[in-house]
Formats: structure tokens, C-alpha cells, sequence
């Protein structure tokens, strides 16, 4: 496997472990700022208030858990390559929806539409990175040289 290859694997899930580790360390901030975008449709209410009977947790503390975990999850498993195109594929995903909800500079004015418009732009240049792990996979080959005679 190329040396530069794994490096640059590495360093861009990093990302993902430490905002993952993060999460996990503080779930009840994470669930109440998602508490402030989530809404759950009326068709949703039943299955919701199942679940939350269920697991005695309120949907956004659920969600807040299960960002934490596919954040640190995902990128442990990239960085020791592990199912590296799916779960490439799943951050690529997880970061849009995450960009949508959290960085929507489009509504937003001043200092926190510049904020949001740079992580949204960051966050865009992560999405391109992880569709070069889904399409390259693990790489385990080492790319191709030309010789030239």
C-alpha cells in the first residue's frame, strides 16, 4: 500500500474520530442543537414516541448518539481500512445532511453566514476527498508509473 496514500487516508478522517469523540463525550449539547433543527413529521409521531419509550432516551439524544458513533466509527474503520468505499460512501452522505442542517449559510447574515459559507466550503472539500476513498477503495495497489524510454 502506498505510504502517501495511507497518510492522506488518515488525515482526513481525523476529522471525523476527534468531532466523533467530541460528541460522544457531550451528547446532552449535541441532542439539544439538534433538537433545534430535527423535526419529525406527523406521520413519524407513533414510531418516535415508541422508540423513546423503548429506550427511555428522547429522539434527539438518540440521534446525537448515533452522530457521535458513525462520526468516530466511520473514520476508525477508514484510517485501518476497513469497508473503506462503504463507509466513505455513508460520511459522504452524513456530511451532506450535516452541511444542510447545521451550516445552511443561505438563511443566515453577517459574521455567521461567513462562518457557516467557510465550514460549508470545508466541508465540501471533505465530500470530495471521500468520493476519491469510495471510488479508490483501499488502494492496496500501488498506483501505475509510466516508464518513459
Amino acid at each position: 500500500m502506498h505510504t502517501i496514500f495511507v497518510i492522506g487516508r488518515v488525515a482526513l478522517v481525523l476529522i471525523f474520530v476527534i468531532s466523533g469523540a467530541q460528541k460522544l463525550t457531550d451528547i446532552s449539547t449535541i441532542a439539544t442543537q439538534i433538537s433545534d433543527k430535527l423535526v419529525i413529521p406527523g406521520a413519524l409521531q407513533g414510531l418516535v414516541s415508541q422508540v423513546e419509550g423503548l429506550t427511555g432516551q428522547k429522539v434527539q439524544w438518540l440521534f446525537a448518539l448515533l452522530t457521535g458513533i458513525v462520526e468516530f466509527a466511520g473514520g476508525l474503520l477508514i484510517a485501518f481500512n476497513v469497508g473503506t468505499r462503504w463507509v466513505a460512501a455513508v460520511l459522504v452522505i452524513f456530511t451532506i445532511v450535516a452541511t444542510y442542517y447545521f451550516h445552511d449559510f443561505w438563511n443566515m447574515s453577517g459574521a455567521a453566514q461567513g462562518e457557516n459559507l467557510l465550514n460549508a466550503e470545508k466541508n465540501l472539500s471533505i465530500i470530495g476527498g471521500l468520493l476519491m476513498l469510495v471510488a479508490l477503495g483501499s488502494a492496496r495497489q500501488p498506483p501505475e508509473v509510466e516508464h518513459v524510454e
